[in-house]
């Protein structure tokens, strides 16, 4: 009997095991809507963070493995002694001091080994001197997150039709939506992340982009999207009560096609209702 409870108590690792296998072809993978069984990430630095995360995954789940089948080595031995007429006699032991200084050393230097491993991509993602020199200085939009939507705020065009910079503070020539980010697919691109009232965190999870709003900071985040599509915007922190209505989607768009959506909310935001005499005529 303790054999059979020792048998089924193996079975939960490798139910775990295979659920992991079969997950990518059943959809309980990565977001996403590309590669064989869908999860790929739309980004080039969001393909970084899921090798990073597979690293991670090959580390654990070899020491998941070892793990449980010395587990179940100790349980089944540690049965077949006490069985009914074994003369095997169970052992006892003070424990190994070389033993102990292994298995802290080595979970140490696989822990040093992903932190030395994962620093380039952190640094592309969190410091803006390793940003892309053409995204460094000019953000494309300001990102407001506030309870419980999403307020953009994009630079608008000069007398002569040229897109302006996006400044700091708020410019009469500003175009505005909600919940409604669009910038340029196939190049880097940045925001400047910005919250109103309390924490929210900007989510992008096909292209593996995260990063908190802290109120009374102004983050600048960038990304690329590899093609023109239309994307998830979700806050991943837990805001308030309406914390689950704060969805809103990114358009990646060419870069044309972007200038032109600009072009039509600069027509929306002056138009004052009052029809043109050429309209009326």
């Amino acid at each position: 009997m303790k054999k059979f409870w020792i048998a089924l108590f193996m079975l939960v690792p490798i139910l775990a095991l295979w659920s992991c296998y079969v997950a990518p072809e059943r959809g309980w993978w990565f977001p996403g809507t590309t590669g064989p069984y869908g999860g790929e990430a739309a980004s080039p630095m969001g393909r970084r963070i899921d090798d990073l995360f597979y690293m991670i995954l090959a580390i654990t789940t070899v020491t998941f493995i070892g793990t449980q089948l010395a587990l179940g080595y100790v349980l089944w031995t540690g049965a077949r002694r006490g069985d009914a007429g074994s003369g095997e006699k169970a052992w006892f032991s003070h424990g190994s001091h070389n033993l102990e200084v292994i298995w802290s050393i080595v979970p140490a230097g696989i822990l040093l080994f992903i932190a030395l491993y994962q620093m380039d991509v952190v640094a592309a993602i969190r410091f803006k001197s390793e940003f892309p020199e053409q995204v460094q200085n000019r953000p494309l939009a300001e990102v407001t997150a506030r309870q419980f939507e999403w307020r953009i705020r994009y630079p608008g065009f000069d007398a002569n039709g040229n897109l302006l910079p996006l400044m700091a503070d708020p410019q009469p020539t500003d175009l505005y939506a909600v919940n409604d980010l669009r910038l340029p697919a196939a190049q880097p691109v940045m925001i400047n992340l910005r919250t109103d009232d309390v924490q929210h965190a900007f989510f992008l999870p096909e292209l593996r982009v995260k990063q908190d709003a802290v109120p009374g900071l102004t983050i600048p985040v960038w990304f690329e999207a590899d093609r023109a599509d239309e994307f998830t915007l979700l806050c991943a922190e837990l805001c308030g009560w309406g914390h689950y209505k704060m969805r809103a989607r990114f358009v990646a768009l060419r870069e044309p096609d972007f200038l032109q959506y600009l072009r039509d909310l600069q027509a929306q935001q002056d138009y004052d209702g009052v029809p043109d005499a050429a309209d009326e005529e």
